[in-house]
């Protein structure tokens, strides 16, 4: 006796579902990638160039205290971003599992530590908020202790947010060569990702060898910029090629 048509419809999975899955699996996380960019250019760039005057302690401390929602805001887009990095991590390691189950785990661990060390980053900016807006903390200093107080944690995030990049570098050289070799995506993005990985890679070293270097150059920051919105862009708009990433996984 052959099996009744409604037990195979809930013990197979159909073609359709599995055609859908590594889509919908590079879609979602094309969207995470653009979603953590647009935030990032709340916490990372339009909230600090508001408020934070360089080299005027007080001046930062009185913007902060007179914008407190608009810091709060970037604490938010923060949060934004590391809930949308763990996520994508997963979505990543099972995106790339069927090229190198090892390699895709490396390359994912490393992006959870720096997700992890700019989590706790931002107690820095808790300090900041306090101190700048008045907080129990706050009034067990003078004006000038909190004003120094304030621009050594900034500086403190600051060096805590390069520290976490650092273990972006290998991510990125990892993902680079996953895509490269995955045949289920264009080797372009693969090397361009490559390019982004020397340009953090360069970046990372500049920060810790040459003193006073504060700003990447356009050059490098005009390579990671491509990688990283042509890479995110081509997963939401074109996803993989989903007969060639089946292939990889029965390879495994």
């Amino acid at each position: 006796m052959g099996m009744p048509s409604s037990a195979l419809s809930r013990n197979e999975p159909t073609a359709g579902a599995a055609t859908r899955s590594p889509l919908a699996t590079a879609r979602l996380a094309g969207l995470l990638y653009l979603l953590i960019a647009a935030a990032a250019a709340v916490a990372h760039a339009y909230v600090p160039a508001q408020l934070i005057v360089a080299g005027d302690a007080a001046a930062t401390v009185g913007r902060i205290a007179a914008n407190a929602p608009l810091f709060r805001l970037g604490i938010v887009a923060e949060y934004v971003i590391l809930l949308s990095e763990v996520a994508l991590c997963v979505l990543l390691y099972v995106l790339f599992r069927p090229v190198s189950v090892s390699l895709a785990l490396m390359m994912t661990s490393f992006r959870l530590v720096m997700t992890a060390i700019h989590g706790a980053n931002m107690l820095n900016q808790f300090v900041v908020l306090n101190l700048s807006s008045g907080g129990d903390t706050a009034a067990l200093f003078a004006p000038g202790q909190r004003e120094s107080l304030v621009a050594l944690f900034l500086d403190a995030y600051g060096a805590g947010f390069a520290i976490g990049i650092v273990f972006l570098v290998p991510h990125v050289f990892l993902l680079g060569y996953l895509v490269l070799v995955s045949g289920f995506l264009p080797r372009l993005l693969g090397l361009l990702l490559l390019l982004a990985g020397g340009g953090y890679l360069l970046d990372s070293v500049a920060l810790l060898v040459l003193p006073g270097y504060a700003e990447t150059p356009a050059v490098v920051a005009l390579l990671i910029a491509v990688a990283e919105i042509a890479f995110p862009l081509w997963l939401l708009i074109k996803g993989v090629a989903v007969e060639r990433w089946q292939q990889r996984g029965l390879a495994l």
